[in-house]
Order: structure tokens, then C-alpha cells, then sequence
């Protein structure tokens, strides 16, 4: 038997980045802001922005930096409730919480998007800001959620840690709220194993995240534009200091060139595997929203007529003794998306059946774009047999 891919390593890092790298070690020049210009954390700010057709950008230590600043630029009050769907990964919340605010969790659907019902009925004027996680990159209907907020003026920041190069209705998500953020950590779609960059359209906002992000004294200079809101806000914000440093831009900046070709792969392989699970009685990919054009570089999938947790947790031993990891994001201890686990919460735990059912059967597979076809079929297959192996003889296909 074919040994399955290895789905954890990354691509390998351009060329053009080691030599970035030697010129910078050799340098010594690592921070940000000891260049008199054109460091490369400012080259890949200037860069992101334009590829995402945003007016500024601003690059961090980690998404989770950069979701915690767009909070702080909102300058919402101390104690303020920011809605998120309870399907997010534990540092969603956790940036809420470091800047003094209160997360409120709205129920995710089986198809692993904000359950509208849910979110219209607790968006009251209570709720300060939102943040829409795309979780796994599954878009929610940004229709329904951006119309509900601009109603109510209710400002949306989008966490696109998994959506980078996701489209909706043709247009880049990150684009559609006041803020998006993203993801430069190693499981993304680009690597520099940590780090993350904030967009926005808003001058004020963007000079709020600059200073705050830790551009002390008169760095924020060296920052495109903005020079009257820098000069107003000096010294008036306190400094988080989660600055990127240029190492991580040097990686980062030669793999934007690859990212049209990796979310074209990375479709064509969900693709074709989500094919082929759908043809299992017992497994369920839902598809995207139509307005919907993703970007996935792992896949998710539900357990069909598995009703008891001992045959959901069969599946995924038998899953990784065929050599596939998938984790079954409720049954996973302590995983850090199932948001019963999120204690550091202030007050009782909510009570979201909805988004409990799901993640009770939800089963989570990378599937990085650099896999080939037959590495993408093992991985199909393994998942088909595990299934089928815990079925036993009840095991069925459609159209048979």
C-alpha cells in the first residue's frame, strides 16, 4: 500500500528570500525602522495593499496581533461586546478579551457558516463591533451580515487568517469590512511561520494601528502617508510593540507572486476530494454560498449517520492508522475551535446546540496545494475505507 502524502510541511520558501535573508544577516539590519526607508516590512505593506486594492496596510507579529489592534483603532470602550461566530480558533476570543472586551459567540451552522437567524436576533445596540472569522476559509453571507451592521453602524472586521485570495461576489475578502486581517503563519497560504497584516481604507484607523503597533517617537515617517494623523495621535496611544520584524517580510514579500497559483491548485484539489467524498454515503462537503469563489487549503467535511461518538472517534483512529490525520473538531481534547474550551471567558458558557452538533461531527483535513493527484486520491481513499471499515456491512454509496 502507497504511503500517504505528508500534509504538514509547507513550499518551499523562493529563492529570492534566501537572498534577501544573506543580505540582511549580513546587514544586521533586522528592525523595522532602522532603514531611512523601503525596509521590507514597509516594501510588503506597500505591496499587500496593492495587491488586495487597499489604501494601507499594516504588517505584525500574528494575525492575533493584528485582530487585538483593530479592536484598539475602533477605540471601543472598556467592557465593549464584540460578536463572533462560534466556530473560531481559541485566538479570535482571546484578542477580544486583551483588548478589554467582551466576546459574544453567535451559533455556526453544519455548513460551518453564521447561522443568520441566529446573528440577526443578537446584533442590538449592546454590540459594539463584529468579527466575521472565515473559518477554514468558509465564507458566511457577507450580504446579510454587512447590510444588518451598516443598518445599525456597527463596524465589521474580518478575520481572513484562512481566506487570503477567497472572492465574494468577485471581490477580495478582507475588503468588505472596516479591517481585515490575515495570516502569515506556517499552516497558511503564505509562510513565514508567524506574523500577520491588518488593511483598511480608513486613514484614521491605519494611523491609530501604526502608532500603537509600537512606531514610537517619529517612526511612524517611515510610514506611508498619514503624517498629520501620526503627528495628532503621537504619544496620545499606548505602544503594544507587535511590530513584524524584516526577516519576516523577506520571506513573505516573493511568495505574494505565488499566491494566484496556489489558490488555484489549492481549489482544484478540495475540489476533486470533496468529489469524492460526496459520493460516500457517510461523509458531507458542503458546498460554498453562491456568491462564493474559495480559496481552501484544507478540507472540512461532516460524519453522516455516524450517531455516537464512539463511531465518530473509530473513524478518526482509522483514519490515521491508513496514514490520513483528520480530527473531529469536538471530539479533539481540548481543541482549541471547540468554544467550550474557551474558559478564560468571563460569565456562563453560552448554549449553542447549533455549533455543538456541528463540531461533534465536523472533521477537519489539510490539503495543501502542492499535492499531487494520486497523493490526493490516498488520501480520498483513506478516508472512504476508514469510514466504511467503522460502517461495517451497512456501508452504501449513491448511485448504488
Amino acid at each position: 500500500m502507497a504511503l500517504a502524502p505528508n500534509v504538514y510541511d509547507a513550499e518551499p520558501i523562493p529563492e529570492a528570500a534566501r537572498a534577501e535573508i544573506d543580505r540582511l544577516l549580513q546587514s544586521g539590519d533586522l528592525f523595522r525602522y532602522t532603514a531611512a526607508k523601503d525596509a521590507p516590512v514597509t516594501l510588503l505593506e506597500r505591496e499587500f495593499a496593492a495587491f488586495m486594492g487597499a489604501r494601507y496596510a499594516v504588517a505584525v507579529s500574528s494575525c492575533s496581533a493584528a485582530l487585538f489592534l483593530s479592536l484598539k483603532a475602533l477605540d471601543l470602550p472598556r467592557g465593549a461586546r464584540v460578536m463572533i461566530p462560534a466556530f473560531t480558533f481559541a485566538a479570535v476570543p482571546s484578542a477580544i478579551v486583551h483588548a478589554d472586551c467582551q466576546p459574544v459567540l453567535v451559533e455556526v451552522g453544519a455548513n460551518y457558516r453564521i447561522d443568520m437567524g441566529d446573528f440577526a436576533a443578537k446584533l442590538d445596540e449592546g454590540i459594539a463591533a463584529v468579527i466575521v472569522s472565515h473559518m477554514r476559509g468558509h465564507t458566511s453571507d457577507m450580504d446579510a451580515i454587512m447590510a444588518l451592521c451598516a443598518a445599525r453602524q456597527i463596524p465589521v472586521i474580518e478575520d481572513a487568517a484562512h481566506s487570503l485570495g477567497t472572492l465574494w461576489h468577485g471581490r477580495k475578502i478582507g475588503t468588505l469590512g472596516a479591517i481585515g486581517c490575515f495570516s502569515f503563519q506556517s499552516y497558511k497560504l503564505v509562510n513565514a511561520g508567524e506574523g500577520g497584516i491588518l488593511i483598511t481604507d480608513d486613514p484614521d484607523l491605519a494611523a491609530r494601528a501604526v502608532i500603537m503597533s509600537g512606531a514610537y517617537e517619529h517612526n511612524w515617517k517611515k510610514h506611508d502617508g498619514l503624517q498629520n494623523s501620526f503627528a495628532h495621535w503621537q504619544n496620545r496611544l499606548p505602544l503594544y510593540n507587535m511590530r513584524m520584524q524584516n526577516l519576516s517580510a523577506a520571506v513573505i514579500r516573493p511568495q505574494l507572486a505565488e499566491v494566484d497559483r496556489r489558490v488555484s491548485d489549492g481549489r482544484a484539489n478540495h475540489d476533486y476530494v470533496a468529489g469524492r467524498l460526496n459520493t460516500c454515503a457517510w461523509l458531507d462537503v458542503p458546498p460554498p454560498l453562491p456568491p462564493e469563489e474559495r480559496a481552501p487549503d484544507s478540507i472540512q467535511f461532516n460524519l453522516v449517520g455516524l450517531d455516537s461518538d464512539a463511531e465518530a472517534i473509530a473513524f478518526q483512529d482509522e483514519a490515521r492508522a491508513r496514514g490520513v490525520g483528520v480530527q473531529v473538531f469536538g471530539l479533539s481534547q481540548d481543541n482549541a475551535r471547540a468554544f467550550w474550551n474557551w474558559r478564560f471567558i468571563e460569565g456562563p458558557q453560552p448554549d449553542l446546540p447549533k455549533t455543538r452538533a456541528m463540531l461533534m461531527r465536523a472533521c477537519d483535513t489539510r490539503l495543501p496545494a502542492r499535492l499531487t493527484r494520486g497523493e490526493l486520491d490516498l488520501i480520498a481513499d483513506a478516508l472512504i475505507g476508514a469510514v466504511e471499515a467503522v460502517k461495517g456491512a451497512d456501508t452504501r454509496a449513491y448511485g448504488t
